[in-house]
């Protein structure tokens, strides 16, 4: 995993995720598996150009999911919960 984009998959936009960006100054990524917070960290200051105050990560379960008679699993995924400095912040979204 050398390159910072091989390490951030993909920002989370969800209404918890968008509540917690307003609120706290955290912003969060979906993150390769296996990584560390070292290396999201890394990633995150290479990428965006910002400071990273604190990470939290946390491994997501598949969910059981049907259609019909179908029955299958969501993707497992893990995710970091990144938090900015005050002042500092990343554009998700062009205004």
């Amino acid at each position: 995993m050398s390159n910072a984009r091989d390490i951030i998959v993909r920002p989370i936009i969800t209404e918890k995720s968008m509540m917690l960006m307003d609120k706290d100054n955290k912003i969060t990524f979906e993150v390769a598996k296996g990584t560390n917070k070292t290396q999201v960290r890394q990633a995150i200051e290479q990428i965006f150009s910002v400071k990273v105050e604190k990470i939290n990560i946390m491994n997501c379960r598949p969910k059981d999911k049907r259609v019909g008679k179908y029955a299958g699993k969501t993707k497992a995924i893990r995710k970091a919960i990144v938090k900015l400095p005050e002042g500092q912040d990343i554009k998700l979204f062009e205004d």
